[in-house]
C-alpha cells in the first residue's frame, strides 16, 4: 500500500515537470472553466422557467411530467459536455505530443480538438444521454435514486476514465471508445489509482495555501481591516483557481501518459522508465 502510494507521489512530480515544460496547457482548463459559466448563464434563464433547476419535492414531480425541462436540461448537459470534452482533448492532444517526444504549441492542442469534432459531438450526447437517465432515477426516488445513481455514476466515471485519450488518438466513437476505455482501464486500474491520489495529494497541499490567506483574510476584515483582508481573500481565491488548473493538466498529462504505455506499449517522454514499469510490475 505505501509503495503504492509512494510510487503515485513519484508520477505525480514527473507529471509536474513535464507541465513545467509546457504551462501553456493551463489555458485549456482556463477557456473551459470560462465557456461553463457562459454556457450555465445562456441556459439558466429558460432552464429556471422550464424548472429545470427546481429540486423541491412538488417541483420534481413538475419537472417528471414536463417534457420541455427535460429537453432543455438535455441540451445543457450535451453543450456542457461537447465544451468540457472539447479542451480536454486538446489538452490531452498537447500532452501526447510532448510525451512522444514533440514540443507541442497551443494551435497543436486546438488541431486536435478541431479534428475530432465528430467523435467529441457523439461523445457529448452519449454523456449527455447518460445525465438524463441518473437524473431520472434521482427523481423517482430522492434517498434510494441519490444512492443508485452514486454507485452507477462512479461505475461511470471508471469506466470512461480513458475516452478521452482515446477519442484523440484513435479517433473511433463514442461506443468503442467506452470498450477501449474499459480494456485499457482493466490493464491500468491501478496505476489510475495511485496517480489520482498523488494528484490529489498534491492539490491537497496547493489548496492550503490558497485557504490560509482566505482564513487569515477574513479574520482581519473582523478586526477592522477591510483592504488587507480583502488582499488576502482575493490572493487565495486566485491560488485556488490556479490549483484547479494545475490539477485539470497533471490530470490530463497523467492519464495519456498510462494510455500511451498500456494501448501502444510506448514509454512516455518526460517520466522515468523504471518508475513506469515498476508500477505495473508491481500489480
Amino acid at each position: 500500500m505505501f509503495e503504492r502510494i509512494s510510487m503515485g507521489w513519484q508520477l505525480t512530480k514527473q507529471a509536474v515537470q513535464v507541465l513545467r515544460l509546457d504551462k501553456e496547457l493551463l489555458l485549456f482548463p482556463l477557456l473551459s472553466g470560462i465557456s461553463c459559466i457562459l454556457v450555465l448563464a445562456s441556459f439558466a434563464v429558460p432552464a429556471f422557467m422550464s424548472g429545470a433547476f427546481e429540486v423541491s419535492e412538488e417541483s420534481t414531480s413538475q419537472i417528471t411530467q414536463n417534457p420541455i425541462a427535460w429537453v432543455v436540461l438535455f441540451l445543457f448537459y450535451f453543450v456542457n459536455y461537447f465544451v468540457i470534452t472539447f479542451f480536454n482533448s486538446a489538452l490531452v492532444g498537447c500532452a501526447v505530443i510532448r510525451l512522444k517526444g514533440g514540443d507541442p504549441v497551443v494551435s497543436d492542442g486546438f488541431h486536435s480538438a478541431f479534428a475530432r469534432l465528430p467523435q467529441i459531438a457523439g461523445w457529448a450526447f452519449v454523456s449527455a444521454t447518460v445525465g438524463i437517465i441518473l437524473k431520472l432515477i434521482e427523481s423517482r426516488s430522492e434517498r434510494a435514486g441519490q444512492f443508485v445513481v452514486g454507485l452507477l455514476g462512479m461505475a461511470w466515471s471508471i469506466t470512461t476514465f480513458f475516452v478521452v485519450p482515446v477519442l484523440v488518438i484513435e479517433g473511433v466513437g463514442p461506443i468503442d471508445s467506452v470498450k477501449r476505455s474499459v480494456a485499457v482501464m482493466r490493464k491500468t486500474w491501478g496505476e489510475a489509482l495511485i496517480s489520482n491520489f498523488g494528484i490529489g495529494f498534491f492539490v491537497f497541499l496547493l489548496s492550503l495555501a490558497g485557504i490560509l490567506p482566505i482564513v487569515g483574510g477574513v479574520a482581519i476584515i473582523g478586526a477592522g481591516s477591510t483592504t488587507l483582508g480583502g488582499i488576502l481573500i482575493g490572493a487565495g481565491v486566485l491560488m485556488l483557481i490556479m490549483t484547479s488548473l494545475v490539477s485539470s493538466a497533471l490530470n490530463s498529462i497523467i492519464l495519456a501518459a498510462l494510455y500511451i504505455y498500456a494501448a501502444e506499449d510506448e514509454m512516455p517522454a518526460g517520466f522515468d522508465s523504471q518508475l513506469v514499469q515498476n508500477a505495473f510490475a508491481s500489480r
